[in-house]
C-alpha cells in the first residue's frame, strides 16, 4: 500500500534549480495576485430549475442578485455559469428557496398561433441555494510557503478565486473555456468564419505565489449572417444561392447544408424575439409543401401563414425550413433565420481558413506584450507588472556530421541555432538501388520536369552522401488525379509498381499535381497493404526546385529507409557521466493520443508510443500504433506496445536498457495523477515479463498548449544592444523559477528560434523521477534531444520522442480517417473501437512516420 501511496506522489524538485548557462533578462505573462490568507470563501451550491442554457442561468443569477440583496447579505456573489456561487460573507441562512420570473417565450414554437402569443411571457425559476463549504485561504498561503511538504495544493479555494478573478470579465464578452473574446478585432477567415481575437486568463500557484496568466487568444466563431447567406459561403455548389429562387436542393445539397447548419442557433428576424433556437435538421418537404397544425386543429400552410400573420411574403419556396425540435414539427423558413454571435467554429477549417487565423494569432514579441499589457490595464485586475525574472541560456551541443566516411564536427554558433550540410554528408546515408516515381494529375509542361527532378533529387543525395540510384526500377508513371479518388483502383496501380519492381521496392516517390484527401490512402496502402516507403511531394515545389527543397526531401527519404542526418558529437554519457554510461543503453520514449475531430462523436482516439533502438546516438525510434476508446486519455495498450518496444531493443542491441526516459504528450494538470497512476503501472507491468527486469524510470509530461510566454526584457539601448533583442527569447532558453510549480520538478525550454510570433516555450513537467537527475542534468539532456530531430537541420521546439510519437498518431488517425468511412460524424449506438491495419514487416521497425 505504501509504494502505491508514494507512487501517486508527484515527483519534488531535487535540488534549487539549474545553473548552467549564460542569464537572460525576461518578462513572463505571469501577474502576481495578492490574496488575504484570513479571507474565508463561503461556496454554496445553486440549483436552477426547469435546468436553464448557460446565457440564461447567468441572467438568473444577475436578477437574483438584484432582488435579493438582503437574504444574500447584501454582497455580490461570484458565479461560475453551472452551479457554484461563492461569496466572501456566509448568507443568513444555508439553505435558501426563491423564485425568479424572466421574460422568456412560454412556447418553443418559431410561429404563433396570434399576436399576443407571439410576445414574450415571463417564465418562472425555482432557484435552491444551500451552503457546500467554507474555504480558508491559510491552506493556500501554506502551500505556496515552500515550508511544509505534506501540505497538499486546496484545489477549491484556487477554483474559488478563479471564478472571483472571471466574474467582471464575463459580463462583457463571450466566454469559451478559459478565455474571453470581448469582440475586440475580428478577421474575416471565408467560408462563414470569422477570426476573434481575446484573452485567456487563469490563476497558477507559482514559486512567486499566486499568479494569473494572461495571454492573447485567438479563435474562429461562425459569422453572424443570414441563414442563405451562410450557406453560400460554408457550401461550394450553393454560392449563388440567393439568386436562384425557383430551385431546390440536390439530395447532396441538402445533406451537406444539413451537416453544415446541425446545432447552430439561429435567431428569426420576421418579430421581435430574445429567443434563440437550435436547428435539428431539414425538413423532408420544400416551404411550399409544408404544412402545421394550429391551436384550433386546423392545417395551416407556412406560407400562407407568414403572409396572412406577417404581412411576409416567402421567397425560397423550393428550399427545405429548419427544424428545430427533436419531437415535434418546428418550422423555420431559410431566409428569415440569422445565424447567432458567439458560437465557436468547431469544424475543420480550411489551409486558406487556417493560415488566416495564424496570421490574426501570430504576434511578433513586442506586440503580444503590448495586447496583454493592454487587457491588464482593465479596472479588474490583480497586478498591472508582468513578472521580472532570470532565465538562462543553455550552449548548443556539437554536432558530428559525415564527411566522405568521416566524421565531421560542427557547433551551431548562430543566433538561431540552424546549421546547413554544404559540404557535408548526413551522419548515416543510405543505399536505395530500387527505387519508384508515379505522378498524380500535373499540367504537361509540369510532367516535363519529372526528368530533371529525378536528375537533382540524385545527384543532391550524392552531395549529401546518400545513395539513390539515378535510374528509377521502372519508367515514372503518370496517373490523373482522379486515381486518388478511387482507392481500389490506387490501390492495384501501387501494387503493379511493386510487381514491377519483383517486390522489392525500397522507395516510392509521389508527386501530386495539389494536396488530396487521397493521401491518406496513399499511405495506408503503401505501409499496410504493399509494404513500401512513400515519398510525397507538389510540383509547385518542382518548379523551383531549390538546394534547400531538395536537402529536405532528401533527408527525410534517408530517415525513412533508415538513416540518420545528425548524431551528438559528444555523446549523452559524456555529457551526464554520473547517470549515463556508453556500455550501459537508455531508452527514450515518447507517447501521445490524438483525438478525432470535436464534432466526431463516434471515431476511436489513436494512441503512440516510440522508443529508441540505438545507443548512444539515441536517434533511431520504433513506433507502436492502437486505435482505442473514443476521446480516452490514458493509454490502453500501453503495457504492451511498451513490451513490443522492448523487444526491438533487445533485437537491435541485445540487451535491455538500463534506464527508462518516458516524455508524454497531451496530459492536462488535472489528469496528472491518473496518468501517474494507470500508466506508470502500465509500463511496470511490461518490464515484469522480462525476467528479473525492473529499471529506473524518469516520466515527464510534455506540455505544448499551455499560455506562458517568455519575452527579453527591455533591452539596453545604443551600440550594445543585440540585434534579435527585441525579437523573441534565443534557442536554449530555460526557466526553473519564479513562475514555476512551488515544489514539483518542472521546468520552460525554449529550445528553437521563433521565426514568426512569439515562441512557446514547452513545459516539462517530471512526475516521477527514479534516476535522480538533477535540473541541469535534465535539461541538457531534453535541450540535446532537440538537436537529433531528423527532418532538419536545427533544434525543433519540441523533445523528439514526443514528436515522432505525435507523428506516429496522426500517421494512425490517417489510416482510420479512411478505412473507417463513415457517411457522417455521428451515429447512433455507443462507440466502437476499429482497429488499426497492422504495418507491413518492411515497413515496422523504421521510420516511416516521419
Amino acid at each position: 500500500m505504501d509504494s502505491k501511496l508514494q507512487s501517486l506522489t508527484v515527483a519534488r524538485r531535487p535540488d534549487s534549480g539549474g545553473s548552467e548557462g549564460t542569464m537572460i533578462a525576461l518578462l513572463a505573462n505571469h501577474f502576481l495576485v495578492q490574496f488575504d490568507p484570513s479571507q474565508r470563501i463561503y461556496h454554496y451550491d445553486l440549483e436552477i430549475s426547469p435546468n436553464p442554457s448557460k446565457d440564461i442561468a447567468r441572467l438568473i443569477k444577475q436578477k437574483l442578485v438584484e432582488e435579493n440583496s438582503s437574504v444574500l447579505s447584501g454582497v455580490l456573489p461570484a458565479y461560475d455559469g453551472r452551479r457554484n456561487l461563492f461569496s466572501p460573507i456566509e448568507f443568513d441562512k444555508d439553505k435558501l428557496e426563491l423564485y425568479i420570473n424572466l421574460p422568456i417565450p412560454r412556447n418553443n414554437s418559431p410561429m404563433a398561433a396570434n399576436i399576443e402569443d407571439s410576445e414574450e411571457k415571463f417564465k418562472l425559476f425555482r432557484v435552491n441555494i444551500k451552503i457546500v463549504s467554507n474555504l480558508e485561504g491559510k491552506k493556500l498561503r501554506n502551500y505556496l510557503s515552500k515550508g511544509d511538504e505534506s501540505v497538499p495544493l486546496p484545489q477549491d479555494y484556487l477554483q474559488a478565486l478563479d471564478v472571483v478573478l472571471r466574474e467582471n470579465p464575463t459580463e462583457n464578452c463571450v466566454l469559451l473555456g478559459r478565455s474571453f473574446y470581448p469582440n475586440l478585432t475580428r478577421k474575416d477567415l471565408g467560408g462563414g468564419a470569422i477570426g476573434v481575437q481575446g484573452f485567456y486568463q487563469s490563476l497558477r500557484p507559482t514559486q512567486q505565489g499566486l499568479a494569473l496568466n494572461v495571454d492573447l487568444s485567438v479563435t474562429a466563431f461562425h459569422e453572424s449572417i443570414g441563414v442563405i447567406a451562410y450557406l453560400q459561403k460554408r457550401i461550394h455548389s450553393l454560392h449563388d444561392l440567393s439568386e436562384r429562387k425557383t430551385r431546390g436542393f440536390s439530395r447532396e445539397e441538402k445533406k451537406e447544408a444539413e451537416t453544415v447548419l446541425k446545432n447552430i442557433r439561429v435567431f428569426v428576424c420576421h418579430r421581435e424575439t430574445t429567443e434563440r433556437y437550435q436547428v435539428h435538421s431539414l425538413t423532408d418537404e420544400p416551404a411550399a409543401n409544408l404544412q402545421f397544425r394550429d391551436r384550433d386543429g386546423k392545417n395551416l400552410q407556412i406560407v400562407n401563414y407568414f403572409r396572412d400573420q406577417y404581412n411576409y411574403e416567402i421567397q425560397f419556396r423550393n428550399l427545405p425550413c429548419l427544424q428545430t425540435s427533436r419531437r415535434r414539427p418546428c418550422y423555420l423558413p431559410m431566409e428569415l433565420c440569422v445565424i447567432c454571435e458567439g458560437q465557436k467554429f468547431l469544424r475543420k477549417l480550411s489551409d486558406d481558413q487556417t493560415a488566416k487565423i495564424l496570421e490574426l494569432g501570430c504576434r511578433k514579441p513586442k506586440e503580444r506584450k503590448a495586447i496583454i499589457d493592454g487587457v491588464m490595464a482593465a479596472p479588474f485586475s490583480p497586478s498591472r507588472e508582468m513578472t521580472k525574472l532570470s532565465g538562462r541560456i543553455l550552449q548548443p551541443p556539437k554536432l558530428k556530421l559525415g564527411d566522405g566516411g568521416n566524421i565531421k564536427d560542427l557547433i551551431p554558433s548562430r543566433h538561431d541555432r540552424q546549421w546547413n550540410l554544404v559540404g557535408s554528408h548526413v551522419f548515416e546515408g543510405t543505399q536505395i538501388a530500387r527505387w519508384a516515381l508515379v505522378s498524380f494529375g500535373g499540367t504537361g509542361d509540369q510532367k516535363s520536369t519529372i526528368p530533371n527532378f529525378i536528375d537533382r533529387l540524385t545527384r543532391r543525395c550524392e552531395q549529401l552522401g546518400i545513395y539513390l540510384n539515378k535510374k528509377t526500377i521502372i519508367s515514372p508513371q503518370f496517373e490523373s488525379m482522379q486515381v486518388l479518388n478511387n482507392v481500389n483502383l490506387l490501390e492495384s496501380k501501387l501494387k503493379k509498381i511493386q510487381r514491377s519492381a519483383s517486390n522489392n521496392l525500397q522507395l516510392l516517390i509521389c508527386v501530386m499535381e495539389k494536396k488530396h484527401k487521397g493521401y491518406a490512402d496513399l499511405k495506408r496502402i503503401s505501409e499496410t497493404s504493399i509494404g513500401v516507403m512513400s515519398q510525397c511531394c507538389l510540383y509547385q515545389n518542382l518548379a523551383r526546385l531549390s538546394s534547400q527543397f531538395l536537402a529536405n526531401l532528401a533527408i527525410k527519404i534517408n530517415a525513412k529507409i533508415g538513416g540518420c542526418t545528425v548524431a551528438l558529437y559528444t555523446s549523452l554519457p559524456a555529457q551526464i557521466p554520473r547517470l549515463l554510461t556508453l556500455d550501459e543503453p537508455v531508452m527514450f520514449m515518447g507517447a501521445d493520443v490524438t483525438h478525432p475531430h470535436p464534432l466526431d462523436d463516434f471515431s476511436p482516439s489513436v494512441a503512440a508510443v516510440v522508443g529508441s533502438v540505438n545507443w548512444p546516438a539515441a536517434n533511431k525510434y520504433v513506433s507502436k500504433m492502437r486505435s482505442q476508446t473514443h476521446r480516452q486519455e490514458i493509454i490502453q495498450d500501453l503495457s504492451i506496445m511498451v513490451e513490443e518496444i522492448l523487444h526491438d531493443f533487445v533485437r537491435e542491441l541485445s540487451k535491455l536498457p538500463k534506464r527508462v526516459i518516458f516524455f508524454r504528450d497531451g496530459v492536462s494538470e488535472t489528469q496528472f495523477h491518473k496518468v501517474l497512476r494507470d500508466e506508470l503501472q502500465a509500463i511496470r507491468d511490461a518490464f515484469s515479463r522480462f525476467t528479473g527486469y525492473n529499471p529506473p524510470i524518469t516520466f515527464a509530461v510534455v506540455q505544448k498548449r499551455h499560455h506562458t510566454r517568455l519575452f527579453p526584457a527591455d533591452p539596453v539601448s545604443g551600440a550594445a544592444r543585440n540585434q534579435f533583442s527585441d525579437e523573441n527569447v534565443p534557442p536554449g532558453t530555460v526557466v526553473d523559477s519564479v513562475i514555476t510549480h512551488p515544489k514539483e520538478f518542472d521546468f520552460y525550454l525554449c529550445s528553437h528560434w521563433g521565426v514568426k510570433g512569439t515562441s512557446r516555450p514547452i513545459h516539462y513537467h517530471i512526475l516521477r523521477d527514479e534516476n535522480e537527475f538533477t535540473s541541469d542534468e535534465l535539461q541538457k539532456l531534453v535541450y540535446n534531444l532537440c538537436f537529433t530531430f531528423v527532418r532538419c537541420t536545427k533544434p525543433v521546439s519540441l523533445v523528439p520522442p514526443c514528436y515522432y510519437a505525435h507523428l506516429a498518431a496522426y500517421r494512425g488517425r490517417l489510416y482510420l480517417n479512411q478505412t473507417d468511412r463513415s457517411s457522417g460524424f455521428t451515429r447512433s449506438g455507443s462507440p466502437k473501437t476499429t482497429p488499426l491495419p497492422k504495418l507491413q514487416e518492411r515497413v515496422k521497425n523504421l521510420m516511416f512516420y516521419c
